[in-house]
C-alpha cells in the first residue's frame, strides 16, 4: 500500500510541475504577480512531494517519472492552450517519452 501511495504522490508532484511551468510562462518573466506566486507555490509543493515519494521509490525512477510527467504535460498544455505545433515529429517524440515512462514504471521494484 505504501508504494501505491508513493506513486500517487509522485503523479501529483508531476502534475504540479506542469502547473508551475504553465504559470511561469504566464508570469511573463516573473513580471506578473499572480502567475509568479502560482509558479513559486506549485514549485515548492511539487518538490516537496517529489522528495516525499523518493523515501519509497528509487531515485532514478522517481525523478525520471516526475520530469516525464512535467515534459509531457507541458507539451500537451502548450498545444491545447498556447497553440503550439502538434507536428508529427513532436507527437512521435511525446509518444516515445510516454513509452519510456511506462517502461520505467513497469521495471521498478
Amino acid at each position: 500500500m505504501e508504494i501505491a501511495i508513493a506513486w500517487l504522490v509522485l503523479i501529483v508532484a508531476g502534475i504540479l510541475e506542469v502547473v508551475w511551468a504553465f504559470a511561469m510562462k504566464q508570469s511573463d518573466g516573473f513580471s506578473r504577480l499572480g502567475p509568479s506566486l502560482v509558479t513559486l507555490s506549485a514549485m515548492a509543493v511539487s518538490f516537496a512531494l517529489l522528495g516525499w515519494s523518493m523515501r519509497t521509490l528509487p531515485l532514478g525512477t522517481a525523478y525520471a517519472v516526475w520530469t516525464g510527467i512535467g515534459a509531457l504535460g507541458a507539451f500537451i498544455v502548450g498545444i491545447v492552450f498556447l497553440g503550439e505545433s502538434a507536428s508529427p515529429g513532436r507527437l512521435l517524440a511525446a509518444g516515445l517519452l510516454l513509452s519510456g515512462l511506462m517502461l520505467m514504471k513497469l521495471s521498478s521494484e
